[in-house]
């Protein structure tokens, strides 16, 4: 299989600045890029750098979001696994598939993207044979994970992370949990989503206890029936006219 089908080609860079984090995790991203701007630097001292993160939580809460950000803030590129192509019935086609995209990312010292981690890297279960697939899979990936170099970044993410086999998460060396918003995060917000607007179009409901995701979609597409509702009356006027 093409290199390219295992890849999700996503060009939409976004900023760090633009992504809602907690404090935690903020000072967390940003210590993270700190650490690989100046990876030169600490090398001469024998430091590592930190360059395999773990993001887990609640779904729509940032987790993409903060991965494409981490690869602009570092002017790397991203390579996003595609795990429609990637995961096949065969386990060995599987594991080849995942060495490729892992290799690829080493060799454009790229950040590389796993969502939805927990779909190759789930704990083995009680199926025997269940348990020999697995578990050369998941010992595919903590070989490639081990020999993952320095000066690319791995960041897995998941909203299932209690499934995801221990001898996997424990080789992460930065965990981020992202939780859902609350009333206060989500206004400040739905105040950034809407200031792109004119006034008019900024009076919606506003929903709590969502995530960022959800209220995205909501709040765009309130503002979407606001606007053709008056364009709507706009052409009325004017045939009456």
């Amino acid at each position: 299989m093409n290199i390219y089908d295992l890849i999700i080609d996503d060009k939409n860079a976004v900023k760090l600045e633009d992504v809602l984090l907690s404090e935690e995790n903020r000072k967390t991203v940003n210590q993270l890029i700190k650490e690989h701007l100046y990876i030169e630097e600490l090398s001469r001292y024998g430091l590592p750098v930190n360059n395999k993160i773990f993001l887990h939580g609640s779904s729509g809460c940032g987790k993409t979001t903060t991965a494409k950000a981490i690869a602009a803030a570092l002017g790397k590129p991203i390579l996003i696994l595609n795990l429609s192509n990637v995961v096949c019935s065969r386990i060995g086609e599987t594991s080849q598939n995942i060495k490729a995209v892992f290799d690829k990312a080493a060799r454009d010292k790229a950040v590389l993207f796993l969502d939805e981690f927990d779909q190759v890297g789930k704990e083995r279960g009680n199926d025997e044979k269940d348990v020999g697939e697995m578990r050369r899979l998941v010992n595919t990936l903590i070989q490639l994970i081990d020999y993952f170099p320095e000066k690319s970044m791995l960041i897995a993410a998941t909203n299932h992370a209690t499934i995801i086999d221990h001898a996997l998460t424990r080789r992460f060396q930065l965990r981020l949990s992202f939780e859902m918003p609350s009333r206060d995060e989500l206004d400040l917000y739905y105040d950034k989503l809407l200031a792109e607007f004119p006034p008019h179009l900024r009076k919606i409901e506003r929903l709590y206890a969502i995530s960022y995701a959800e209220a995205k979609d909501n709040a765009l597409t309130q503002v979407k029936v606001i606007l053709i509702r008056q364009l709507e009356s706009a052409e009325k006027l004017s045939v009456e006219k």
